[in-house]
């Protein structure tokens, strides 16, 4: 049977679009993604490997099975991020209200779950300060930003950026991810916004912004993701995602742009950092509103080594060629995290409530 029949049997169910600062944002179907459909071989990769996907020195052994629980017991809408805290728990945020954070261990298994009642749970970031860890969620439809601790305590509550003189109201800001610098400034990445990157001292007093919609060298996108790039110890950088224009931009933590990093054929969502390399899910790589997207590993040159879920990284004349979907590894990813042995888990927004999967690198 042909791919491009795979694909449409696939892609049959029904997605519909809405308005709003996704610019294609989808309604989440519910249940099994697969549940009446007929089944698709998952044991070859593109290039006929059994079970393997990746490129070069990161391919993967995919696991779709590793996260899967109860809907009814540990029920999830989207899967949106996913972090690892100094135990080795694997945490995972959903926007599913009655259940926002599902606590794992790295077998599986669920240890703990706890909720702030969020509907738009979007963004997870971790930072470990004095000693001691904190969760950052930024949350769209409730238009905030949350400073917890670990068991889900509120310890501080950034609301919509009056100071930037920018917003009307505060459904104009809708904050999609943060990130947290050295010496605790936490950066806001208004992404379903006005997007702007809002910066605020460990205190939630605010310092300054910069960015929003454009087409100059220090204007956004959709800037989806933030990420604190600590590879040049010495001189930490942001990178912050610029999703509708399918790359990311560079800025010092002052707001003054580096350089942009182009990656054509991709709807990235935020850049992850472990070692000397930089890894994200790309959501998108062809066709909102059927399942598509992928994972990039990037070297320390910001090239492109490897896609698992899609075709072999190609360049030409300096540029990287869109990536091409394999049809069969992936329902909407949304993120990374990398543990400690390489190993990658997926939460994937959008793919009929699938809990995450699990690249076992070999």
């Amino acid at each position: 049977m042909s791919n491009q029949h795979h694909s449409n049997k696939r892609r049959s169910f029904i997605k519909s679009s809405v308005s709003g600062a996704l610019g294609a944002s989808l309604i989440p179907t519910l249940g099994n993604a697969f549940e009446g459909k007929e089944q698709i071989d998952y044991t070859k990769n593109m290039q006929g490997e059994a079970g393997i996907i990746g490129h070069g020195d990161f391919r993967y052994r995919l696991n779709k099975e590793w996260g899967t629980q109860n809907l009814a017991k540990y029920p999830v809408m989207d899967c949106h991020e996913m972090v690892q805290d100094q135990k080795g728990r694997l945490l995972l945020l959903t926007n599913h209200p009655k259940n926002n954070l599902l606590i794992y261990d790295r077998s599986g298994k669920v240890l703990d779950t706890w909720t702030l009642g969020l509907q738009g749970a979007h963004g997870l970031t971790l930072s470990e300060e004095g000693g001691e860890e904190f969760l950052y969620i930024a949350a769209t439809t409730d238009h905030m930003v949350l400073k917890t601790d670990m068991k889900g305590n509120i310890l501080l509550k950034l609301e919509y950026p009056k100071e930037t003189g920018k917003y009307e109201s505060e459904e104009k800001y809708v904050p999609t991810e943060t990130a947290i610098a050295p010496n605790g400034d936490i950066y806001v990445a208004d992404g379903y916004g006005l997007d702007y990157i809002m910066q605020y001292d460990a205190k939630g007093n605010f310092i300054r912004y910069w960015g929003g919609k454009g087409e100059g060298k220090n204007n956004l996108d959709c800037c989806h993701g933030v990420t604190l790039d600590t590879r040049d110890k010495k001189n930490p950088t942001l990178l912050i995602t610029s999703r509708s224009k399918q790359e990311f931009k560079r800025f010092t933590l002052d707001g003054q742009h580096l350089e942009t990093i182009q990656m054509p054929g991709s709807w990235i969502c935020r850049p992850v950092i472990k070692g000397e390399n930089l890894y994200f899910a790309v959501l998108v790589t062809k066709t909102w509103g059927a399942y598509d997207g992928c994972i990039a590993v990037l070297d320390k040159d910001n090239k492109v080594v490897s896609m698992p879920g899609a075709s072999t990284p190609k360049y030409e004349n300096g540029l990287l060629m869109p990536p091409q979907y394999d049809d069969f590894s992936f329902l909407n990813p949304h993120d990374v995290c990398i543990d400690n042995a390489g190993n990658i888990y997926i939460p994937q927004w959008m793919s009929g409530r699938t809990y995450p999967y699990m690249l076992e690198r070999v």
